[in-house]
């Protein structure tokens, strides 16, 4: 076995542990590996992640609902939206140049990461932990579409689109949104596969390795998944997905802005610490140090 082959394997364990902890990061982490590792051409590549993705995704999915951490509901009719917008947002797509489509999504991520930071406020409900409950239809179809549209426009990170949405518009706990935005996931990666396979023509044996490794990084994930606090959670999913979208930014800004827009990334994001730590009384930043002393001493 070779050493670069090796190193593919051990990178596709990563992808795994996303989707199983983050419910997303799937193709962003696979499309590069495949690309500049294991030397595949971009359609080549495309195509062998939404099948490495979502074979990965299903193992995951099973492991999920064990723990009861899967709404089939809501995530089969968001998937089946989100197929339908994603195939209208592929049509609108096909007519955007690639770079102004890049370019719009990693804004979009950056958004979206700020907003997975900042968190839902705070309900006064006396403490009482996020219920599980199955969103309304018209919520779910709506949510769905307007995904699979900007998904079906960018070509990748559904993930990064789902979990957000239950999490932050649907209102379900961080670790139902990831369990149940792998079941969008699945359904969404096999209908690209589908029309893939009709021109392009994959390295079964390096698909099904890379698979294998992903799927035991799922495993390990999933088990995470249900260990780690949901604020610790959104955090690291928001900190995630800001990182990826500076990069995708900066790796589409013209020359001479590249290091303009990553200090500016870093600015906002300085920004949003500052006001949240000098004007939001809920913030984590100020207040992780003042858990220890709320809890009240034993009599």
């Amino acid at each position: 076995m070779s050493l670069t082959l090796l190193l593919v394997l051990a990178l596709s364990v990563v992808i795994g542990l996303s989707l199983g902890v983050l419910g997303g990061g799937g193709s962003i982490l696979t499309v590069p590996i495949l690309v500049y590792v294991a030397g595949f051409e971009a359609k080549e590549a495309i195509a062998a992640s939404l099948f490495v993705v979502g074979v990965t995704s299903v193992v995951s999915v099973i492991s999920h609902a064990r723990k009861g951490r899967v709404m089939w509901r809501t995530g089969l009719i968001f998937g089946a939206a989100g197929m339908a917008g994603a195939f209208v947002g592929g049509l609108l797509g096909g007519h955007i140049p690639g770079q102004i489509l890049l370019i719009a999504f990693a804004i979009m991520m950056v958004a979206t990461s700020l907003a997975m930071l900042r968190g839902r406020k705070k309900k006064n409900d006396g403490g009482a932990a996020p219920v599980k409950h199955e969103l309304p239809l018209g919520r779910v179809l709506l949510d769905g579409a307007v995904v699979g549209l900007v998904t079906g426009l960018v070509g990748a990170g559904g993930g990064f689109l789902v979990v957000p949405a239950l999490a932050l518009l649907g209102g379900l706990p961080m670790a139902v949104a990831v369990g149940t935005s792998l079941v969008v996931i699945a359904m969404k990666s096999f209908a690209g596969l589908a029309g893939y396979l009709t021109t392009v023509q994959l390295d079964w044996g390096i698909t099904l390795g890379v698979t294998a490794a992903a799927i035991v990084g799922s495993l390990i994930g999933s088990k995470l998944a249900g260990k780690i606090p949901e604020t610790a959670l959104r955090k690291a999913f928001g900190w995630f997905v800001l990182v990826m979208g500076t990069f995708v930014l900066i790796q589409q800004a013209p020359a001479g802005m590249q290091w303009p827009i990553a200090a500016g990334v870093a600015g906002l994001t300085a920004v949003t610490a500052g006001i949240c730590w000098f004007f939001v009384s809920s913030c984590p930043l100020r207040n992780r140090g003042r858990r220890s002393t709320d809890v009240p001493s034993p009599v």
